[in-house]
Formats: structure tokens, C-alpha cells, sequence
């Protein structure tokens, strides 16, 4: 997936917002929590990073798609070993479920206002 595509991908979902961190780093919140993450400015190939459930977790680094996220790996991030590691299809479904499970955690207030 290019970094337009994964752009256009975590922003169509409800509530999504973005904005640079640690400098170039793209981050994609919902009510203010992170459920994406792509690192691009400065390296050779997009770093995607995201919010996994504990299966999805589990097979995704099994499989040697993805690796634990630095520094995020205790919350259930992965990384993907390569920015075309998984098809388009594929990636949109892991950032849906990202976002579903951040959204998940937010309050009834929040998520009632994303709504």
C-alpha cells in the first residue's frame, strides 16, 4: 500500500483525525487515542504500525509479517516487516479493526459525539 493509499484508508473511517508527531511521523487518532501510525520521512520504505487485536497480534508476527511495535508492542502494536507485506484489502481490514478497538475504549461522551 503506498503512503497516499494508507493515508486515504485510516482517514475515511468515522471520527478519524491526523496530524505530525516526533517530527514526521503520521498519526492517526479517534477521539484523541492513536490506532494508526506511519513512519515515512527519512527511510527507504513506509513503516506501518497499528493497533492489533491479541489474536491478530499473535498471527501477524507468527506469520513474519510484522513485528512487535517499538516501544508499543505491550499494548498490541505490530509493524509490518514490509510496507507491501500485506495486500491493500488486507491492511484496510487491520486499520478497521484498529480503529474499532481504540474507538471501543473511548467514553460514552466521546463516542457518542463521534457518532
Amino acid at each position: 500500500m503506498t503512503p497516499e493509499a494508507f493515508h486515504a484508508a485510516a482517514l475515511a473511517l468515522p471520527g478519524a483525525t491526523f496530524d505530525i508527531k516526533w517530527g514526521a511521523d503520521r498519526v492517526y487518532s479517534v477521539g484523541g487515542k492513536m490506532f494508526a501510525h506511519a513512519g515515512i520521512e527519512g527511510d527507504p520504505a513506509p513503516k506501518y504500525m497499528f493497533k492489533a487485536s491479541d489474536i491478530a497480534f499473535e498471527l501477524l508476527v507468527e506469520q513474519g509479517l510484522a513485528k512487535p511495535a517499538p516501544y508499543l508492542s505491550r499494548a498490541k502494536w505490530v509493524q509490518l516487516n514490509k510496507s507491501d507485506a500485506l495486500g491493500d484489502d488486507d491492511l484496510k481490514a487491520y486499520l478497521r479493526e484498529a480503529h474499532r478497538i481504540v474507538s471501543g475504549k473511548l467514553s460514552v461522551a466521546v463516542q457518542a459525539a463521534l457518532a
